[in-house]
């Protein structure tokens, strides 16, 4: 077979059925057409892979190894072949296909449960990732997500289309018992000298963006301890290992350990990120606004209330653009 021709997935589904009925004539029955006709089928398809299919010398029919490993894989495909006519046609009635979508951890933790619950009733089936903006961004260019919410716009990608959710400013969190205030960046200098310091871990978006501004700002330290999470490096923090950089909604996201770190809002890092909204362009593009308008909602009813009661000094951290419908790029 020419590794460019494709598999005729219409044999692929004639010998799926001579696989589950055990014989030709069962097959033939099955599908509409003559036994004879599925025992051409059949033959041309394993001449086309060049491999032997079926052991036609046992009663039943049985598969060989080749056999086994097209009828599992040719059941899934076939399987998802069968529901696409249905999801185009829903799609046409309005009604939304599936959608797989990606949540960086911090918006996971802080807003995603109540983000999908306004998602679910608008889509057929979900199916949510979480992990590292980096990893999310190239599953959406792979195709293996539809949208995702990242702190990486994706500059890079011309076909996608991208909507700010809000920018927030990072600050540098101590532990509760380290009594010295730090109010500038010459103090952090000073305090990265004599206590290490708790990386978020530098595979992630927003590792690698405080770890070039802290270098930019002549703060180095060596690299003792990195996590990937905001939970664990605030711990890590309140058992008083080290100190850290963090932002608003990581801050959120490990509430359960904030009292007993300080939070210093007054040293001027100049340092924030934003995130984002981001799908491949022209692809749900009703429903992409949708998603935007539930974001934002979410954000501005949910996690901005909840950060104030946390700390109201970390919420003024925080700013989107209130009254801007859509800031599309």
């Amino acid at each position: 077979m020419s590794a460019n021709k494709l598999i005729d997935m219409y044999a692929v589904q004639v010998f799926i059925a001579v696989s589950e009925e055990g014989s030709m004539s069962g097959a033939a029955s099955r599908m509409g057409i003559s036994q004879s006709g599925v025992s051409q089928i059949v033959r041309q398809l394993e001449e086309e892979l060049g491999v032997v299919l079926v052991d036609r010398s046992t009663r039943p029919l049985s598969l060989t190894p080749y056999g086994i490993a097209l009828r599992n894989r040719g059941s899934l495909i076939s399987e998802e072949l069968s529901n696409l006519k249905a999801q185009v046609v829903d799609a046409g009635r309005g009604v939304k296909p599936d959608l797989r979508m990606g949540l960086v951890d911090s918006f996971a933790a802080t807003c995603g449960s109540l983000f999908t619950k306004h998602l679910l009733g608008k889509v057929s089936q979900l199916s949510i990732r979480t992990g590292l903006s980096p990893q999310q961004g190239e599953s959406l260019l792979r195709r293996d997500l539809d949208l995702i919410v990242t702190s990486d716009p994706l500059m890079d990608a011309n076909e996608v289309v991208r909507y700010k959710l809000f920018s927030e400013k990072y600050f540098v969190i101590t532990p509760r018992d380290m009594h010295k205030e730090i109010t500038t960046v010459e103090d952090v200098r000073a305090m990265a000298n004599v206590m290490p310091v708790v990386r978020f871990n530098r595979n992630s978006q927003v590792g690698r963006q405080i770890e070039r501004h802290l270098r930019a700002l002549n703060i180095r330290v060596p690299n003792r301890l990195e996590l990937d999470n905001a939970d664990a490096l605030t711990s890590m923090v309140a058992e008083g290992i080290g100190w850290a950089v963090t932002s608003p909604m990581c801050f959120l996201q490990a509430s359960a350990w904030v009292d007993k770190v300080t939070a210093h809002l007054a040293p001027e890092l100049g340092l924030e990120r934003s995130l984002y909204l981001v799908a491949r362009r022209d692809e749900y593009s009703a429903f992409f606004t949708e998603a935007c308008d539930i974001a934002r909602e979410v954000i501005t009813g949910s996690f901005i209330p909840r950060l104030k009661s946390l700390n109201a000094g970390v919420e003024a951290l925080v700013n989107f653009d209130e009254g801007v419908t859509h800031d599309y790029f």
